[in-house]
């Protein structure tokens, strides 16, 4: 009896150990979409916080299919975040994603103009819109500026279109290059005289 016991033990363990837990971890793993210019920037950006699983370059937010770097009018470059709520919340995503971006600029970020750089939040449900909506109003009060000032849409969610290879980690990949855009596009330089002391 007990050798027969065994191995339906063992099969219970391995069915908690390869069913329960990876349902656990998706159950915390939440998405999010967000346009700030160029993509490569606001990936590395936000790639690199505590929480975040995963954040790949795209597009969105236009009506092309299947759309590519050289073909993606109405689009916007995009990243679309994975991460654990549990770790980090929607809200302080947010927060990191506000103060890496020039609020005031809706027709285009930095060097980079037009339609594909606008700023965009894209919000999948009712909560991450409310949430969006608060964390603008949240900002607005604590530059002390109106609310209409800041140029950020919040639209709902589109298809995410994941960008070509080259685009994903090019800041890891390609470190020099990465950093002479970033510098000579004023990237860093307009954050600090947007965001200064700025305090979340």
């Amino acid at each position: 009896m007990i050798n027969f016991l065994r191995p339906v033990i063992v099969l219970c363990i391995l069915f908690q150990i390869l069913i329960i837990f990876p349902i656990n971890a998706i159950a915390q793993s939440q998405e999010a979409i967000f346009a700030g210019g160029c993509f490569w920037c606001l990936e590395h950006d936000l790639q690199k916080l505590d929480g975040v699983i995963s954040a790949e370059s795209g597009y969105s937010g236009g009506a092309i299919i299947n759309p590519t770097y050289e073909n993606h009018n109405g689009h916007q470059e995009v990243v679309k975040v994975s991460f654990n709520s549990d770790i980090i919340s929607y809200k302080d995503l947010l927060d990191s994603y506000w103060i890496n971006i020039d609020p005031f600029d809706g027709d285009g970020q930095f060097c980079d103009r037009g339609n594909s750089y606008k700023p965009i939040i894209f919000t999948s449900n009712e909560e991450q819109k409310d949430q969006a909506k608060e964390s603008k109003a949240r900002i607005s009060l604590s530059l002390n500026i109106p609310n209409d000032q800041l140029k950020v849409e919040i639209l709902d969610s589109k298809p995410f279109w994941i960008a070509e290879k080259y685009h994903q980690d090019y800041a890891v990949k390609n470190p020099l290059k990465y950093n002479f855009y970033r510098s000579s596009c004023g990237r860093d330089n307009r954050l600090k005289k947007v965001w200064g002391e700025y305090k979340q």
